[in-house]
């Protein structure tokens, strides 16, 4: 098995160079990662893919999140990276464009003594027709989260997400 590694950065997101995934969440490096968040428009407004994370997930298992989210490779663009785990988590290619439109730097202590400290951009597109089979390793679920509902569900029960997702819900709903 191949190493999965990250690209680390400083808080500007220069590259500073390459840790080994799960070392890097041990530690709490600063990394590049994305958030990728389809959306589509309907008759009643907007609505957002939702996935809940497989529990097996080596953190925040069971918890709602953006569509897919990851780290892109050495040389890999974010919009190519957000392609390729479209397809890797949630079995989603008919997406050729993705928008980066915002950046935001957070840390996170999560379950399983790790840490996200992710310099995170977020991918977005709008979609209209979409096959989706997402590995079961990776999602346990999905759905077309209603805009208003899904601002109502952060609000209300935070818990229900990852630590990431609220950032990217506000910085999407700000376009």
């Amino acid at each position: 098995m191949i190493e999965e590694q990250v690209v680390l950065v400083d808080p500007q997101g220069r590259e500073l160079g390459l840790q080994e995934k799960m070392q890097a969440h041990r530690d709490g490096a600063l990394h590049l990662a994305f958030s990728v968040l389809l959306y589509r428009d309907t008759d009643n407004g907007r609505e957002f893919l939702m996935q809940q994370r497989a529990l097996g997930k080596y953190h925040s298992g069971g918890l709602w999140t953006n569509t897919c989210c990851s780290h892109p490779r050495q040389g890999e663009s974010m919009e190519q990276a957000g392609i390729r785990r479209l397809g890797e988590e949630m079995g989603i290619s008919g997406v050729s464009k993705l928008e980066d439109i915002a950046t935001f730097l957070y840390r996170a202590e999560l379950d399983n003594q790790l840490v996200e400290h992710e310099l995170d951009h977020i991918l977005v597109a709008c979609v209209s027709e979409l096959g989706i089979e997402p590995n079961s390793s990776e999602v346990m679920g999905y759905r077309w989260w209603p805009q208003l509902e899904l601002v109502q569900a952060v609000d209300s029960d935070p818990e229900q997400f990852t630590a990431w997702f609220p950032q990217v819900l506000a910085r999407t709903l700000v376009r």
